[in-house]
Parts: C-alpha cells; structure tokens; sequence
C-alpha cells in the first residue's frame, strides 16, 4: 500500500511523512535481531542459528515456489493471456499509438462516447502508505464542496491504487474510501512472519494475506462491472506497478482489464492492486502468469513507487494531439494529489545503521516524488494542460504509533477534507519552479 516508503529506526516526520513507517516496520524486523543470552544447557543463540539454517538449506527453502520468469529476449512482447492489451510500459510511448491517431472520427465517437467533445479532468493519485488517508479525505471534502468532476483519466500508484477505483468510480463510493483509511489498523493489513524464517526461506517479512482479502472485500464483481460500464463510455483507469524482473513501470489498464471479460478479470484487478501495494521485504512480490511466443511464464510485481510515485501518462506521448483527437474542450486539468509532505526536515541522525538507512531512504523517496511532480509538469506544460497539485501541508504535525495508525489517519483524513470543502487551495506548480 505504501509505494516504496521505507523508514528504518526511530519515527521519520520529515518531508515524506510517516509513509515511511512500513518499511522502517520491515528493516527493523531485518536488522533488529535480539540479543539472546545462552541459558547454561541449552543451546546459544549462534547455535540454534546454524541449526535453523542446516534445516532451511536441507529443506531447499521451500516455503518459496519456484519460477518460471519471462526470458530476457521476450520482456518486450510478453502479454497477459487473452488481453493484449491489459498494460502498457510506464517508460516508453505505446506501441500502438500511430494505428490509434490513424481511427477515423467515427470510431472515436462511438469508442469514446462520454469523453469526446467535452471537458477532460484528469487525476493523479500518488503512493504515500497511511498518508493516502490526506488524498482520500480531499476526495469526499471535493465531493462536499459540490465542485468535484467527473474525471477523464485516473491513475494510482501504492496507496494511490487503493483509491484510484473509487475515485473513478465517484462520490457514491466516498464512504467506502473513508473506511479504506480510517477504520483500519497494521494487524488487519498484515500478518507477521517469523523474522528468522523470513530472512532465510521467505520473500517478505510479512504476509500479505490480509490486505489481499482487505482488498477482495472492497473491489468486488460489483465495482469491477461499474468500472467496464465506464470504460465502455471513454474513461480511463490505470494503475501503476513495478515489472521487478524488467525493472520497469507498468501502467495496467484496469477498465481494459474490467470490460474484458475474461475469466479471471477480478483476479487480475485484485492481484495488480496488491501488487502495486507491496512495498519490497515488507510485502511479498505478486506473481501474474504472461505468455510469450506460446509459452507460459511468470513476472514478479512490486509496488509501483519503486519506479515512479506518481504518474500521469509516458512523457513521449504527445497529448496535445491525444487531446485534440478526442475533440476536447478547453484546457484539460490534471490534479495531482501527493500523499506526502513536500518539505524537508532538520533532524540530528545517530551514527548506527537504522537511523542513517531511514533517514537515507525517506529522503530518497521524497525526492523521487517531488521528481515525478515535475516530470507531470514538464508534460502538462508541454501539452497544454493546466496543473494543480495537492500536498500534505508542512502545518500538519500528527505522529503515528504505528504503520497504519487509525487515529493518525483519521484526523489526516479529516485535514483533507476540511481543506477541499472549504474549496482546496491547488498550486500550479510544484515548489520552486517559479522566481520570487
């Protein structure tokens, strides 16, 4: 859920927040080994130790199943079964886009019924771990204020794939996004594994097995039919996972998927989300099953902040001319909504291995938001779209107790609310792009 925030040591409140606290959870669980002292006719620690491993090898660590990955020759062409069509990568222009420019406008009319000729008002929803709490609350605040539109496009990375299909969806759905985030505390998302068994045998510190059935609960047949009513219309839904063997973005195209029909379409859509959740060694990788040149075979996905904590759509693709193709009116907009402070933080680090690798690793993931921020803007400008970016205010001083802390979550929540009902103060830029 947490794109990649990893925060190790004593509690991080600089600019990325407190999304940082699952994977501070994940090295502590890693590097914090305790100190055990040998009891007088029992084995030592470093005993017992050597014993666990003797038993891991001669077990062949079995409690990871083997793979059949995607051979390097065939990344490029490997598909989902039955949806060529499924994603896209996040790095590159579509392949297929001079064939789209090419459709007459009849076919444009009758595939994009809802969108062709009218306003486009598109979302971009960014990772941030408990922190998405600020993004969904500006989503219901919006919903208040009578002023939130229907949106063209909408994107989600991590924390932001949670709420990317409610926000699609629109405001009937708000009350399921405030239960998403306000309700729900670190035992319901995840389940912890034996520290040693995971550093030896395992693929994550923690089972996810609860934030997938979280997930199974929310995005039912139900949301995944409304989704494809909508896809049928025009709209768009992507979101973003991390290809790990590829070392890609993926932009999944969740509508495309939806509409389908395909057997396992709520399977796929689950899978994509809680892949694009899984923060790497807190959460295990997901597994989907591709086929390439009539072979099966198997990617590993992982949260999609570990390559972008926010996106829009690939800077190679012209969306003046996308825009202009689908006869829009006026300027686009995209919101972005980052689920995080912008604003670095002074804070004296201790000289041990926690401290420096958290307070490292948060200001690598701020930075690497703030990137992606003017990245979209660069885009924006270049295409004729106005920009407006949300962001958890540097006035907001709430610490969280844990990972996914309910009450810190809740007044987060209610931040963003209150602000949007009061009619959200956007920026049109991100910060330090204009000259005082």
């Amino acid at each position: 859920m947490i794109s990649g925030e990893i925060q190790v040591g004593s509690a991080q409140r600089s600019g990325a927040g407190t999304a940082h606290e699952s994977t501070r959870w994940a090295l502590r669980q890693a590097v914090g080994w305790p100190r055990l002292r040998p009891v007088r006719g029992a084995p030592s620690w470093a005993q017992l130790l050597a014993l666990a491993v003797v038993v891991v090898l001669a077990q062949g660590c079995a409690g990871i199943p083997e793979r059949n990955p995607v051979p390097a020759i065939y990344s490029a062409i490997a598909e989902v079964p039955g949806l060529p069509e499924a994603r896209i990568w996040g790095d590159e222009t579509p392949p297929y886009i001079k064939e789209w420019f090419a459709e007459s406008k009849a076919h444009m009319q009758a595939r994009y019924p809802a969108i062709m000729g009218r306003k486009h008002n598109y979302l971009a929803l960014s990772g941030g771990g408990q922190d998405g709490a600020f993004g969904a609350g500006v989503l219901v605040g919006w919903t208040a204020a009578g002023t939130r539109p229907e949106f063209t496009l909408v994107t989600g990375v991590s924390t932001g794939a949670l709420i990317a299909p409610f926000a699609f969806l629109g405001s009937e759905y708000d009350a399921q996004l405030k239960d998403l985030f306000t309700k729900y505390s670190t035992k319901d998302l995840l389940k912890k594994r034996n520290i040693l068994m995971a550093l030896l045998a395992s693929d994550a510190t923690a089972s996810s097995a609860p934030l997938k059935a979280l997930i199974a609960k929310h995005v039912d047949q139900n949301v995944l039919e409304e989704i494809a009513i909508e896809f049928r219309k025009g709209r768009m839904l992507y979101i973003g996972t991390t290809n790990l063997d590829a070392d890609r973005p993926v932009m999944w195209n969740i509508a495309r998927i939806a509409a389908s029909r395909v057997p396992n379409a709520l399977e796929l859509v689950q899978d994509i989300i809680l892949a694009s959740a899984s923060i790497p060694v807190a959460f295990p990788p997901v597994i989907i099953e591709v086929e390439a040149k009539g072979q099966r075979y198997d990617e590993l996905h992982v949260d999609g902040g570990v390559t972008s904590q926010v996106f829009l759509y690939p800077l190679g693709l012209d969306w003046r001319r996308v825009a202009e193709r689908l006869d829009a009116k006026g300027r686009p907009n995209v919101y972005l909504i980052r689920n995080a402070k912008l604003d670095p933080t002074w804070k004296a680090v201790e000289r041990r291995l926690r401290p420096i690798a958290g307070r490292s690793i948060a200001a690598l993931i701020r930075t690497q938001g703030i990137g992606d921020m003017y990245r979209i803007y660069v885009g924006a400008r270049r295409d004729g779209v106005d920009y407006h970016l949300a962001y958890i205010p540097p006035e907001f001083k709430e610490e969280s107790k844990e990972m996914f802390d309910p009450e810190y979550m809740g007044k987060l929540f209610d931040l963003g609310y209150r602000m949007a009902k009061a009619g959200y103060p956007w920026k049109d830029s991100p910060p330090g792009t204009k000259a005082p």
